[in-house]
């Protein structure tokens, strides 16, 4: 390798080490055949499950900060 690349030499140079480095991750489809609606019905239905599996624990506080939007709101 030559130190007197330019940048498009570098910039493509780079551009192929993050694509090596990727490998075939690219963007993942979301292939669960699901409309976005449904989505997200079944992804509150597991959050509820896993609150209540939780609860049930005896998990204590479960509050997650939540309660930082109550804090000093300037109108």
């Amino acid at each position: 390798m030559s130190k007197s690349n330019g940048p498009e030499n570098t910039r493509d140079r780079d551009r192929e080490r993050a694509q090596a480095r990727a490998g075939n991750k690219g963007k993942q489809v979301k292939d669960d055949g699901l409309t976005p609606e449904q989505r997200r019905e079944r992804d509150a239905k597991a959050l509820q499950e896993k609150l209540a599996k939780k609860a049930a624990q005896g998990g204590g506080n479960n509050n997650g900060g939540g309660d930082l939007g109550k804090i000093n709101k300037k109108k």
